[in-house]
């Protein structure tokens, strides 16, 4: 899939630079860049998911301490 997006000049300058920096083409960057992004806010959406099934579970945390002495570890 192709796509094409409007930068102005200075935009432009900047990714041209950044990808030369890192012997990339400029698309790779975006695409990286793009990426990247996607994965950080799954992330954030995949642990805001589980720490709210953590809190109506009602469930409490305890110190690791605790579970080292159990497991002898």
């Amino acid at each position: 899939m192709a796509f094409s997006i409007r930068l102005s000049k200075e935009e432009k300058d900047l990714a041209d630079s950044y990808a030369k920096i890192h012997s990339i083409s400029v698309g790779e960057a975006f695409k990286r860049a793009l990426f990247e992004k996607i994965e950080d806010e799954y992330d954030i959406a995949v642990a805001d998911d589980a720490y709210n099934e953590y809190l109506k579970s009602g469930k409490k945390s305890r110190p690791i301490e605790k579970l080292w002495d159990e497991t002898n570890l």
